[in-house]
């Protein structure tokens, strides 16, 4: 019998990269190369077309291994995450205990809860925490920065009657100063700022697995920021914090240990996964700068970045919000693949909505089937080796740094929230992005692109939508200043922009619902059947945007007997749909017939 057996390397000589090169270019038939494969980034980098094994020579990204310094593999050895869920306790502990143990039989292991300061009392955690088993669960808190070191006492005390080990829990407090300063407009003085993550950090001593410092960067992904952008701040921001408790005389290490990155997850799918791997990269070596003259154990050991992920809300939308699940979920993968410590998954009915039982439920699902069924859990950093990855890694980490470092020498996070320019550059930003939403350069399905032409969503819309993530919204805490003093006592500051990518489009479309008529455009398909199906296709999808009724048709013989059609469909807009030859023709003579009694919208392009 013959041996058939095939020796690939032996058989077929390697292809080197300039030959796949030139192969692409003679494909290409004329067209620029780098015009027309190499993608330029938002983040302001070159992506390939490919990659083989020789991009990854010289990497840093590759050199290490999962739980070792520094850490672009993970801070683990293995990809076990938190599932979190965030629980409204600012009116009722009891109500809030009450779903709290509810979700925790249900595949939640990380509680977030909102508290307001007035109603903070010892015995409004006991209740809170009632039947809570501190150690077997993550435990995290949001609360004005003037009562968190008073909550901290409190945690230690109930925690030391409850006989738990206190070394051992885990959660965060979440004392993030510069968030109110950008979300509230309230200026706070370095020394305000300063005074009030040292004493939380001091009065959480006897906590040390509890991050009581957050940096709250998925503020500014819910503000449009891009990946490298929101890195950038978000390193500069958790710097800052490492030089007010190092100069308030906190040891570095425990410093370190006190900081919670809370990211938001874009949905640039693995632009989003090497974001997670840069930023543990990135990280560690800015802890390493706080060293004393020996780099201890400890610290390097802190360097580990804490990273808190939850799905973005830029990009959810009203209309056609189930869409919003297929957004979350990618986003979600995302974070599982690049190793963070906890995701928590917007419901997709935030948008409209207080949250229901329904979309809470689904919502923790999302990430019980990425553990339970695609076994997401079971591999560590599956991005290692691939050239892609890798290479997007290190892009990201360089752009990052090169933002970090401008940050630093403008004064760095906290001075640049004070002047207004962090506020200034997302709101450019947020304009730039949203003008890309308009053109349908960015495209979100169901709001600029194929939505659903019957869906009305005026009544679903409920004025409490969007209360309680875990960046706390709550009405009770809106009157609060930053500094959790009487609101009159600081001056103000610009805030951030915080707007949803669909917003423009929902709003007109929610004027057309509103409207005492609903515009009609009706297909006046004739001629070529290719084009006028494809620019029926495009003109359908395009009005629809805006809420106005499309009728499509299959075609008409003669433009009189369209025109018979549209007047019968009580139309009010005709759109010709045909080739360009054929518009010279067709088009003065539909002019012609309608005698300006309706509009006409001809030569309507499939491209933009």
């Amino acid at each position: 019998m013959a041996d058939n057996k095939v020796n690939m390397l032996a058989d077929f000589a390697p292809v080197s990269t300039q030959v796949w090169k030139d192969k692409i270019i003679a494909d290409l038939k004329g067209a620029d190369f780098d015009k027309k494969l190499v993608w330029r980034t938002p983040e302001g980098f070159n992506v390939q077309p490919f990659y083989r094994r020789e991009d990854l020579k010289g990497l840093k990204t590759t050199v290490s291994a999962p739980g070792q310094f520094p850490y672009v593999r993970g801070t683990r050895t293995n990809n076990e995450w938190a599932i979190r869920q965030n629980i409204c306790a600012c009116k009722n502990a009891r109500k809030a205990n009450a779903k709290a143990l509810e979700v925790l039989n249900k595949g939640i292991t990380s509680l977030g809860f909102c508290l307001d300061k007035d109603k903070l009392t010892y015995n409004f955690i006991k209740t809170l925490l009632n039947g809570v088993y501190a150690p077997a669960v993550a435990i995290n808190f949001s609360i004005c920065a003037c009562a968190a070191p008073k909550l901290a006492n409190i945690l230690v005390r109930y925690y030391g009657r409850m006989g738990y080990d206190t070394k051992g829990l885990i959660g965060s407090i979440n004392v993030d100063p510069i968030k109110n300063m950008l979300l509230k407009g309230k200026a706070l003085t370095r020394e305000q700022v300063s005074a009030k993550i040292a004493e939380t950090v001091k009065a959480a001593k006897s906590l040390p697995g509890y991050r009581v410092v957050g940096v709250n960067s998925v503020i500014l992904n819910n503000s449009g920021a891009y990946a490298a952008q929101e890195l950038a701040y978000a390193l500069a921001w958790g710097a800052e914090y490492m030089t007010m408790m190092t100069e308030a005389g906190i040891p570095n290490y425990r410093a370190a240990n006190a900081i919670r990155f809370n990211m938001g997850i874009g949905g640039n799918y693995f632009m989003e996964i090497a974001k997670f791997r840069a930023g543990r990269l990135l990280w560690a070596k800015i802890v390493e700068a706080y060293k004393d003259p020996i780099f201890t154990t400890a610290l390097r050991n802190a360097a580990k970045m804490n990273v808190s992920a939850e799905t973005s809300r830029f990009n959810m939308t009203i209309f056609d919000a189930y869409v919003n699940l297929l957004r979350s979920q990618t986003e979600t993968m995302s974070a599982a693949l690049a190793g963070v410590d906890e995701i928590t998954v917007t419901p997709f009915d935030v948008t409209y909505e207080k949250p229901t039982d329904f979309s809470e439920r689904i919502a923790r699902n999302q990430q019980l089937l990425l553990k339970e069924e695609a076994h997401f859990d079971k591999v560590v950093d599956p991005a290692a080796g691939s050239y892609y990855l890798e290479n997007l890694t290190a892009s990201i980490a360089a752009e990052a740094w090169k933002q970090f470092l401008d940050i630093q020498e403008r004064g760095g996070m906290y001075q640049m929230v004070s002047e207004g320019k962090v506020q200034e550059h997302m709101a450019a930003n947020l304009k730039a992005r949203l003008a890309d939403v308009a053109k349908r350069k960015e495209v979100l399905l169901g709001s600029n692109q194929f939505p659903n032409f019957t869906e009305k969503a005026g009544k679903k819309i409920k004025a409490d939508a969007g209360a309680c993530s875990s960046i706390c919204t709550c009405k009770t805490d809106k009157k609060q200043a930053a500094c959790g003093c009487d609101s009159s006592c600081e001056p103000q500051i610009a805030t951030l922009p915080v707007a949803r990518a669909a917003e423009e489009f929902e709003q007109l479309r929610l004027e057309t619902e509103a409207a005492k008529k609903q515009p009609v455009a009706f297909m006046l398909t004739i001629g070529n059947l290719a084009m006028r199906i494809a620019r029926a296709q495009f003109s359908c999808n395009f009005l629809a945007c805006a809420g106005y009724k499309v009728i499509d048709n299959n075609g008409f013989a003669t433009i009189a007997e369209g025109i018979k059609a549209a007047r019968k469909a009580k139309a009010d807009i005709i759109v010709l749909c045909s080739s360009d030859d054929e518009y010279a023709d067709l088009a003065p003579k539909a002019w012609k017939k309608l005698q300006g009694k309706k509009e006409l919208i001809g030569n309507v392009e499939t491209t933009e």
